[in-house]
C-alpha cells in the first residue's frame, strides 16, 4: 500500500504539471472506486484552474479555485502524466485532462478514491479527524508524549494511529522503532518523555530518508514517471524475518500486531 513517502512522492511529480494548468474536463471510465466518483466530476472540474497540489496524510488534494479533488492511491493506485491521446490499459479508470496531457489514475484493486470537495478542507469527513503531519511542527516528543500518556496499547500500534499522527504506515512504523531503540510490543504510556523525542525524531528521519529514496516498491508502487521507489534496499528489520540485524548479528523476529507483520531485532530493541 502507498504510504505517506509514495504519497508525496507522487505529489512532488505531479505538481510541475498541475500547478497553475487549467482541467479540461475528465473521462471517467469506471467510477466504482472505494467510494464513486462524481456523475458530475467532468463538469465540476472543466475550466477550473489548479491553484495548488498539497497532501493532507496519504491524500493528494488539487486545490482549485471553486473546490478540491481528493485523490487516494488506496493498495494499489498511481498517477501517471502521459501524453493526450495515450490509449488507456485495463486498471486506467479516470483521466483529468491538461490539453496536451493527462492525469491519469491507474487502481487495480480500486481502493483509492477520486473525490470533489467544496468548502474548508479541514470541515472534510475523511480529514476532520486527522492528527498533526509528522514533518510538521505541530508533531515532535512532546506532542507524542502527551497523546502516549494514556495509552495501554503496544507503540507500534499508537503510532499508526492517524488521531495521534498521520502516514506512519506499516513499514515506516517498523524502521523507526527500531532507529529508536525500542520494543515495538512495549506499551505506550511506559514511553518516557526522552523516548518520545528519539522516536519522534526517528519517525520523521526514516520519512525524509524514504521521501529522497522514492519511496518503496514492494509490489507495484510507481512515481509520476513510472519509477519504482528504492528505500526498500534500506530497510534495517522490514521483511527481514531471521536474517541478522545489520547493527549487532541477531536474526530479526517477527510477529503479527494488529493484523499487520512486525519485524524487530530484539537485542537493539529494548
Amino acid at each position: 500500500m502507498p504510504e505517506l513517502p509514495e504519497v508525496e512522492t507522487t505529489r512532488r511529480g505531479v505538481e510541475p504539471h498541475l500547478e497553475g494548468r487549467i482541467l479540461r474536463g475528465a473521462v471517467v471510465r469506471n467510477p466504482s472506486l472505494r467510494w464513486p466518483v462524481p456523475p458530475d466530476l467532468a463538469e465540476r472540474v472543466a475550466g477550473e484552474k489548479v491553484l495548488a497540489v498539497r497532501r493532507r496524510a496519504k491524500y493528494l488534494l488539487l486545490e482549485c479555485e471553486s473546490g478540491t479533488l481528493l485523490i487516494h492511491l488506496g493498495m494499489s493506485g498511481s498517477l501517471r502524466v502521459m501524453p493526450a491521446g495515450s490509449p488507456p490499459q485495463k486498471h486506467d479508470h479516470l483521466d483529468l485532462l491538461l490539453g496536451d496531457q493527462v492525469l491519469r489514475f491507474r487502481d487495480p484493486r480500486r481502493f483509492g478514491a477520486v473525490l470533489w470537495h467544496i468548502g474548508p478542507l479541514e470541515l472534510h469527513p475523511l480529514l476532520k479527524a486527522l492528527g498533526p503531519e509528522p514533518l510538521s511542527d505541530a508533531f515532535g516528543g512532546e506532542a507524542l508524549f502527551q497523546a502516549m500518556r494514556r495509552r495501554g496499547s503496544p507503540i507500534k500500534l499508537v503510532i499508526m494511529d492517524n488521531h495521534v499522527v498521520v502516514g506512519v504506515g506499516n513499514i515506516y512504523a517498523n524502521e523507526s522503532l527500531f532507529h529508536a531503540g525500542i520494543s515495538p510490543s512495549r506499551p505506550a504510556c511506559d514511553l518516557s518523555r526522552a523516548d518520545c523525542d528519539r522516536l519522534a525524531a526517528e519517525i520523521k528521519a526514516v520519512l525524509r530518508r524514504a521521501i529522497d529514496a522514492g519511496g518503496s516498491t514492494l509490489r507495484d508502487f510507481v512515481d509520476s514517471e513510472g519509477k519504482p521507489g528504492y528505500f526498500q534496499q534500506s530497510y534495517m528489520v522490514y521483511n527481514r524475518q531471521e536474517e541478522p540485524c545489520r547493527r549487532c548479528g541477531t536474526p530479526i523476529r517477527h510477529i503479527r500486531q494488529g493484523q499487520r507483520s512486525t519485524y524487530y531485532c530484539p537485542l537493539c530493541q529494548a
